[in-house]
């Protein structure tokens, strides 16, 4: 079963292009492995992090929104773990729109009963 997943990474200030990109076709050639995809890639660029992460306040940013398996969403968290010029990341499952949805509108109702009995 695949799900809609969003990675986000952030490399230290000093890795060069052609390492970054390997990063990332690293973590694509990973997701395709196992029958997944990349939907999209966006290189967010060199940015001031918010506070110091291992000695650097700056940062470069990358993200990718993905469709995979579970299981290929934990092997990316690995290589990213166990990758040097990483220095934070973050994957987040997206939920589908028509769930968060019903769950509002559930909400909503269970709110008007309380304020209307």
């Amino acid at each position: 079963m695949s799900n809609s997943y969003e990675v986000v990474f952030i490399a230290r200030p000093d890795t060069g292009d052609d390492v970054i990109k390997g990063i990332v076709q690293k973590v694509k050639e990973t997701v395709v492995g196992q029958s997944g995809q990349v939907i999209k890639v966006e290189e967010w660029g060199k940015r001031k992090l918010a506070y110091p992460i291992r000695k650097h306040a700056d940062g470069y940013y990358v993200f990718l929104n993905i469709s995979a398996t579970p299981a290929a969403s934990k092997e990316v968290e690995r290589i990213l773990r166990l990758n040097e010029d990483v220095i934070r990341y973050q994957t987040v499952k997206k939920i589908e729109v028509k769930a968060a949805k019903k769950i509002k509108k559930k909400e909503e109702e269970k709110e008007s009963k309380e304020t209307n009995p």
